[in-house]
């Protein structure tokens, strides 16, 4: 075994470790919780050891990272989700790869990957991303949609041909009321996904936590976690 994939399996190890243990401490199964591995800035390469150790999620941020790397592993069995903040001259590009985009907050970008998805004859499942920090009716810092805003939005993409709503995503806040309290804020996301399935019984995806509070986002009841540093090591710097 390289080197690069021995510190990827025991990584990987680890970070399994972590989730039973939350998952038993919050009384729910293993097969709960799904774990996606950001690969963002990470090469092809360090994919495809993933693949190997069994790993089927894996996320990026940044489309013209991501296109050619999904496309460098076109052979592999995964599932790739797209976790940043999507501009609509990007969509084209990236409904050609991601089978979940989890940062959907705007009505413009819902018309643009419904146009997209149609014209690719493919389904993208959609999260919408909740920006706790938001005021209503507004945007957080790091994208997303207010609280407030969650149900129109839901409906938008519910009605919108090629698009199929799966559910919520947050990433904590660092500043306001939330910042520091990743549980309180997780316990929120869960709230407003037990609203949502009200009105969509099958948008029960709730993506939250990652490397540093993935137990608080298990034990609120996040049904995914994305996971980069504590798997795949301290980023390389981008140039």
């Amino acid at each position: 075994m390289t080197d690069r994939k021995h510190e990827i399996a025991t990584n990987l190890t680890a970070v399994e470790e972590r989730i039973t243990a939350a998952c038993e401490a919050a009384g729910r199964r293993r097969d709960e919780v799904t774990l996606i591995v950001v690969t963002k800035t990470y090469p092809a390469e360090d994919v495809r050891v993933l693949s190997g150790l069994g790993v089927r999620h894996v996320a990026e941020n940044r489309d013209q990272d991501a296109a050619p790397k999904a496309t460098a592993c076109v052979d592999l069995p995964l599932s790739w989700h797209f976790v940043g903040q999507l501009q609509t001259n990007k969509v084209r590009s990236v409904v050609g790869y991601a089978d979940v985009v989890q940062s959907v907050d705007r009505a413009r970008l819902v018309t643009a990957l419904s146009r997209e998805a149609v014209r690719a004859g493919r389904e993208v499942r959609c999260l919408l991303q909740v920006a706790l920090d938001a005021d209503a009716g507004g945007r957080g810092e790091r994208g997303g949609v207010a609280p407030s805003g969650v149900p129109e939005l839901a409906d938008l993409v519910a009605g919108a041909e090629g698009l199929r709503l799966d559910g919520l995503m947050t990433v904590a806040p660092l500043t306001g009321e939330y910042a520091g309290r990743q549980r309180a804020a997780f316990d929120h996301l869960m709230d407003l996904s037990t609203d949502l399935r009200r009105a969509h019984p099958a948008a029960n995806m709730v993506s939250a936590g990652m490397s540093a509070d993935l137990e608080e986002a298990v034990a609120a009841g996040a049904t995914h976690v994305r996971v980069g540093t504590a798997v795949l090591g301290v980023r390389p710097r981008l140039g």
